[in-house]
């Protein structure tokens, strides 16, 4: 599948969550829907030695490099190391609103330069092989959205930037912190509908407020070319991502069952053991599987007590299925 149509869903990069594991965990649920890093600075991979954090499972793809920074040459080489590392997309942030990513003078900040974020993208572009996008908010501050972002828009798409996704949030650089830009700015869906209207040539995805399937098929009727889905797809997973092939792209393969999923999760985790990595940094991720279903507060207590002891191993994800009722007595079958 291209790129531009597994961006019809995406999860997005979120910081401390969307690492190699989880991105392996969610690229089980679901084949199609494109999956992104957590934010990598520039800085830390041109000049920190910090190629790890390029490191991914080629079970992920399609799968998305997201960069933050703000120097054209170092993010250019930056773009560069991502794509010899193979991945499909990178990926400029345009939106986090961390005190640490402004003080870098990079995430939502950049709103207030579109030109700059022009030239940097410029350099990405020039750069490496791989396509360059941008996910922005719809401005920061006192900045009119309908201003800012329709001229920021137009600065990217001039240099060559085909595919955008807006968080459809204003960002508050003073006097909110990163948890409260969030959820207390309020949402404007409609002027992410108006800029499609606007650029109808750029691929344009929405982000922000989006918790189910249903709404995501709503706003891809309305136009939009695609939805990024941030907390719900990490919380519930299972909700987002388990019916997503069928229902978002069309697939005739039948959808998986979360059980299912977590069995193949087994082999990776016992790889990752025994290449010296610890069980919880695999089952963190799993924690939200079976929301809602019966048996899912004892999922959650046997992996969250169980992964965090010395030596754990698969013994303790297969005890933790086995509290899901039905599903244990056909694990041992």
């Amino acid at each position: 599948m291209q790129i531009d149509q597994s961006a019809r869903l995406s999860v997005a990069p979120m910081m401390d969550w969307t690492d190699r594991h989880c991105r392996y965990f969610h690229r089980l649920m679901s084949k199609e829907a494109l999956l992104y890093t957590e934010m990598v600075t520039s800085a830390a991979l041109v000049r920190g030695g910090a190629g790890h954090l390029l490191e991914h499972d080629v079970a992920e793809h399609p799968v998305a490099l997201q960069l933050g920074g703000s120097d054209p040459a170092e993010l250019g080489q930056a773009a560069r190391m991502g794509a010899e590392a193979g991945y499909d997309e990178i990926n400029l942030n345009c939106g986090c609103p961390s005190d640490r990513v402004q003080s870098g003078t990079f995430g939502a900040v950049l709103m207030r330069q579109p030109e700059l974020v022009a030239t940097c993208c410029a350099a990405m572009i020039a750069a490496q092989p791989r396509e360059v996008t941008v996910k922005c908010r719809i401005g920061v501050d006192d900045q009119d959205p309908e201003e800012i972002l329709p001229r920021f828009l137009d600065a990217v798409a001039r240099v060559g930037v085909r595919r955008v996704v807006i968080h459809a949030r204003k960002a508050w650089l003073q006097g909110l912190s990163p948890k409260e830009n969030r959820d207390v700015p309020p949402l404007d869906h409609d002027l992410v509908r108006r800029m499609k209207d606007r650029f109808p040539d750029l691929h344009i995805s929405v982000n922000g407020g989006i918790t189910t399937l249903g709404e995501v098929r709503s706003f891809l009727d309305a136009g939009l070319d695609g939805v990024m889905v941030g907390r719900a797809a990490y919380h519930d997973p299972g909700a987002i991502l388990l019916r997503a092939d069928a229902e978002i792209f069309g697939s005739d393969r039948p959808p998986r069952e979360a059980e299912e999923v977590v069995r193949d999760m087994l082999p990776y985790t016992e790889r990752h053991l025994a290449a010296g990595g610890r069980l919880n940094q695999v089952t963190r991720h799993m924690l939200g599987l079976f929301a809602g279903r019966p048996g899912a507060r004892a999922w959650r207590r046997i992996l969250s007590e169980g992964a965090v002891r010395p030596g754990a191993g698969p013994e303790v994800i297969e005890a933790a299925l086995a509290a899901i009722p039905g599903v244990g007595m056909a694990a041992s079958a």
